[in-house]
């Protein structure tokens, strides 16, 4: 029997199977779970790469932006389950002028628009979901290490601090309903969203030889492994945490 045995998950951010949320998918049903996945824009290539996951599962439109999205999520979710018992948030976007060394020169109006789908999109899905997670469960979101100023990250990196702080808000706020809010910071990664931003190579370049447990930049099922042991019964004490998915990196100075 798997580690998440009759689990019901939403897991959002699948865009092609080199996605953390698409490793999240398919481990997920190897473990058991029942799964419905969210997209935003272009669902049909949602809906084609779910069709490579063991089991292909529904695809509901969610654009966090989007408040109607939001309101109806839950009644959306419930044609397909009925209730959840954990929540991946795999969701973030900057415009380009907020990434690749533009920090002094980054207008507001981008600004806010890399906060609200990156970071307060944690608080609108996780409260969005709430109808359906009457018996507790767990959320978890995807994160990139915030406590340093890295290279070219930029703005990313400032809502990427606030992701980190929502995390310990809704770990405080949710706990009565016996619901765990925790993070997975992983290291770089090829995914999509690396390739969005302007001089990833420097990460790409350093990183596995700063890991003291070396670090594949190709290898979602780490930090995949780790959404799964979080969403499972395994830790069912551990709230406003950051499990760190990186080689170590997070812990080793110059």
């Amino acid at each position: 029997m798997g580690i998440l045995e009759g689990k019901r998950l939403l897991i959002s951010g699948v865009l092609t199977d080199a996605s953390i949320a698409f490793s999240v998918a398919r481990l997920a049903q190897e473990e058991g779970a029942t799964i419905v996945l969210t997209g935003f824009g272009r669902l049909s290539l949602v809906e084609r790469i779910a069709k490579r996951l063991p089991k292909p599962p529904p695809v509901i439109e969610l654009d966090v932006q989007n408040t109607e999205h939001l309101d109806t999520l839950a009644d959306r979710v419930s044609e397909h389950l009925d209730g959840l018992d954990g929540v991946v948030h795999s969701i973030g976007y900057a415009p380009q002028s907020c990434l690749g060394g533009n920090f002094l020169h980054t207008p507001w109006e981008d600004v806010a628009t890399a906060m609200h789908i990156s970071t307060y999109s944690y608080k609108s899905l996780a409260v969005a979901c709430l109808p359906l997670m009457k018996e507790g469960g767990a959320v978890v979101g995807l994160d990139f290490d915030a406590t340093k100023a890295w290279p070219v990250y930029d703005w990313m990196g400032v809502a990427k601090a606030g992701l980190e702080s929502t995390n310990r808000y809704l770990a405080r706020d949710l706990g009565k309903q016996g619901i765990r809010v925790n993070l997975v910071a992983a290291g770089p990664l090829r995914t999509m969203a690396a390739k969005s931003i302007p001089g990833f190579q420097e990460f790409e370049d350093s990183w596995p030889d700063k890991a003291p447990l070396g670090w594949n930049l190709s290898d979602t099922v780490p930090a995949a492994k780790a959404c799964l042991a979080l969403l499972s019964d395994w830790f069912p004490a551990t709230t406003g945490e950051i499990i760190h998915v990186d080689g170590g990196v997070h812990a080793i100075g110059a």
